[in-house]
């Protein structure tokens, strides 16, 4: 069995396995081909790879192996039919690139469709590990452009007080934020359209925010579910008139397969107070305030807006490492007597039957296709592919 790790794009400081991984996939059975310079931005030297019995080869070579894994998917023009491919693909907003590996008989696996409420997949799951990291950069972005201090201090010249947060969503990366920006001595508030979010937002030091007539607007894959323009509204209002004094406001709300729903309106921002900022977190796919600049900071009525991209790879060494053990754990899971195979009953591949426990509507596994054929059971992705 070969597999082979490819040089992400420009702009992409990730790599998708690290030279610790590569003990694990050797012992059991594969080559691991790596292409030369793959893990450099990550500070991983091509020497390193060797060391652990990865052979560095040309980007050719390593496409070309049986299956390939990257963090962005990359042109399958060089695979070959029923060779695998797995990475990011984000299918909804890359259907052409599904397209292409479909009709080059590639199988596709996308780990953004990994079902997290499966217990076996939470080992395997990119988003959860990667957006853990991108909570966490997003608070230390919001301290280091806020022109105060964080904590309170008490000093002979006099008492400062601590910085107000808003985190606004409590998902992996929004529990993240709020524990970080806890520990860095702030007070910290936060919402979240699942009521359910109440307590685990408390867990972690926040205070709960809550919107008068709220439900629990949870899916049953564990996302946030779209919300009628009416109550976004009242959420919207309700915690931006908590974040108007507050220091520094993140943004998390992210709608799997879909653009960022608004939260920060521009007419709110103009009623912040001067000097505070803004982290959008969504910034790739839209962005939360109706001010951001995608991959910019700029600054608007005396806030500054952070629209950087990305943030879990502004921190390549240790984004690499979970992302690497991610998909080490899923590699791991095909092989089957010294070989890969895929396994059509297997619920993270294909997602689970309706009926299961664990059936999720319109999560249909990391399989999007193989064979020329849409395998995924993701209602609206063979709609969206065509």
């Amino acid at each position: 069995m070969r597999l082979g790790v490819v040089k992400e794009p420009e702009g992409e400081n990730r790599v998708s396995i690290v030279p610790n991984s590569v003990t694990k996939l050797t012992k059991l059975g594969f080559e691991v081909l790596v292409e030369a310079g793959a893990g450099h931005k990550a500070n991983h030297s091509d020497e390193e790879y060797a060391s652990k019995g990865a052979s560095i080869v040309p980007r050719d070579s390593a496409m070309s192996a049986d299956i390939v894994i990257s963090i962005r998917m990359p042109d399958t023009s060089s695979m070959s039919a029923g060779n695998i491919l797995a990475c990011v693909a984000d299918p909804f907003r890359n259907p052409d690139r599904v397209r292409e590996a479909m009709d080059a008989g590639i199988t596709l696996m996308s780990m953004d469709m990994i079902p997290r409420r499966l217990s076996r997949a939470q080992a395997m799951d990119v988003n959860s590990s990667q957006d853990n990291l991108s909570g966490y950069k997003a608070v230390l972005l919001g301290a280091a452009q806020v022109p105060k201090g964080i904590p309170m201090m008490t000093t002979s010249a006099g008492t400062v007080k601590p910085a107000k947060f808003v985190i606004m969503g409590s998902g992996v990366a929004g529990l993240q934020a709020i524990a970080t920006a806890k520990r860095l001595g702030a007070v910290v508030y936060a919402s979240d359209v699942r009521k359910s979010a109440a307590e685990q937002i408390e867990s972690v030091g926040g205070r709960f925010i809550e919107v008068d007539g709220m439900d629990d607007f949870e899916d049953e894959s564990g996302y946030a579910k779209p919300l009628t323009p009416e109550f976004i509204q009242k959420v919207n209002d309700t915690v931006c008139e908590v974040a108007s004094d507050a220091d520094v406001i993140v943004t998390t709300a992210r709608i799997f397969g879909r653009p960022a729903p608004i939260t920060v309106p521009s007419s709110a921002v103009e009623s912040f107070k001067e000097g505070s900022v803004i982290i959008d977190m969504n910034a790739d796919v839209g962005g939360n305030c109706e001010l951001t600049v995608p991959g910019e900071i700029t600054s608007e009525y005396g806030v500054t807006i952070v629209g950087i991209e990305n943030l879990a790879g502004t921190i390549p060494s240790t984004a690499s490492m979970l992302f690497s053990n991610n998909l080490t754990n899923f590699v791991i899971s095909l092989v089957k007597d010294g070989k890969l195979e895929l396994d059509m009953e297997d619920d993270i591949l294909v997602g689970a039957p309706e009926g299961s426990d664990f059936h999720i509507p319109g999560m249909g596994g990391v399989l999007i296709c193989s064979n020329g054929e849409i395998h995924s059971k993701q209602s609206r992705l063979a709609e969206v592919v065509g």
